[in-house]
């Protein structure tokens, strides 16, 4: 039986090494995970509760494609005690998780063989996603100097259909600020360009607020998620914010493709938004990874990195220990016990001489995986 073209995608590398280090626990050993952008604490204890209640009153169904109107109102809100930013709810759709809403937006935007600017170093899965719809991912190769976030000479008469944006980025932390994110708007806006703001890292900010691109135009569609910030990524849930006069055009895509988000991790999502408290110790937490991942890499002898603005990874240069990533992680997770993320998977053309390093799990496993390294890096 034949398979499509768009089928050819590439795999998630990082898939591959979290495969990795399961066939190795599974051979008894311990390894520490630095691979996966997961938080290791679970949803709010509130979530988990307002779902143990809802599913006691009588069985969960189908919601409308948009989702429920409570968790809509809620997140909107949301804009207002974050951004200041006054949000109709109408305008925000409940997805399956960031990738359902990337999905989405791919189709509600652009035609077969649209070309896609994203930034390189970024998510793998943009580019693949984009490929599997027909569509063209353009890497856009970003510079230390721009903290790798794409400006607007990067795609200068490339004539594209869309630019995908993220801040905090994956797999670097970095982030635009409120004029280089308007800058970018402006010039997409100039060449008829749809702006796309993944926004799936807010709330997880270490120094200074991330900025939506709702506080700049209305004329974007935001994507975010309940999986980091709100450490809810088994559940997927996720949301969308787009101009008016898409909404009903999304809402029939989501219908056809989607149905809905799964009713349950929409209520849990509702209750997670008010567990203040439980989020900020989490917080605690990344911050404290963050402190000793900056020392701790350094004193192992991966020096070469930019300081993350939010997220919880660390993306380093390691030109000068190889050229090859994706070896050079697997002699790590066979030697040191510790499985990290190969750059290849965030940039294609240039990832072979970066690793991408997340302090998501607990502090406990960052130190012994920091001393893990440089134990390893000593013997090299």
């Amino acid at each position: 039986m034949r398979i499509s073209t768009r089928s050819n995608v590439d795999p998630f590398i990082v898939m591959d090494v979290m495969q990795a280090a399961a066939r190795a626990e599974a051979r008894g050993e311990h390894i520490i995970h630095m691979e996966v952008g997961q938080p290791g604490t679970g949803a709010p204890r509130g979530a988990a509760a307002a779902l143990t209640e809802a599913m006691g009153q009588g069985s969960l169904g189908y919601t409308v494609a948009l989702g429920i109107p409570e968790l809509r109102a809620r997140i909107a809100q949301m804009y207002g005690e974050w951004y200041n930013v006054d949000l109709d709810p109408n305008r925000i759709i409940i997805t399956p998780g960031s990738s359902g809403a990337f999905i989405l937006a791919f189709t509600a935007l652009f035609d077969t063989g649209d070309k896609v600017g994203i930034g390189a170093p970024g998510y793998p899965s943009y580019r693949q996603i984009l490929k599997a719809l027909a569509l063209t991912p353009v890497d856009l190769p970003t510079s230390a100097e721009n903290r790798f976030q794409p400006v607007a000479s990067d795609f200068a008469g490339m004539d594209l259909a869309g630019l995908m944006v993220a801040s905090p980025a994956n797999p670097t932390g970095t982030m635009l600020d409120k004029p280089a994110m308007a800058a970018l708007v402006e010039a997409c806006a100039a060449n008829g360009t749809s702006f796309i703001s993944d926004e799936i890292y807010h709330g997880v900010e270490y120094e200074k607020k991330a900025v939506t691109a709702l506080e700049i135009t209305d004329e974007a569609y935001v994507i975010n998620s309940f999986s980091k910030y709100f450490s809810m990524t088994g559940w997927r849930v996720g949301w969308m914010v787009v101009p008016e006069d898409h909404v009903r055009v999304v809402e029939r895509i989501a219908q056809n493709m989607f149905i809905c988000a799964p009713h349950a991790s929409q209520i849990a999502a509702l209750a997670a938004m008010d567990c203040d408290d439980e989020l900020q110790q989490n917080m605690d937490i990344y911050r404290a990874n963050r402190a000793l991942m900056l020392d701790g890499l350094r004193d192992a002898g991966f020096t070469s990195f930019a300081p993350p603005d939010g997220a919880f990874y660390v993306y380093a240069d390691v030109s000068d220990l190889t050229r090859d990533s994706l070896s050079f992680a697997a002699e790590i997770l066979e030697k040191a016990k510790v499985s990290v993320t190969p750059g290849l998977d965030f940039d294609p053309e240039r990832g072979g001489t970066t690793l991408r390093f997340s302090y998501a799990r607990s502090t406990e496993d960052i130190r012994e995986g920091l001393a893990r390294l440089k134990a390893f890096m000593a013997a090299r």
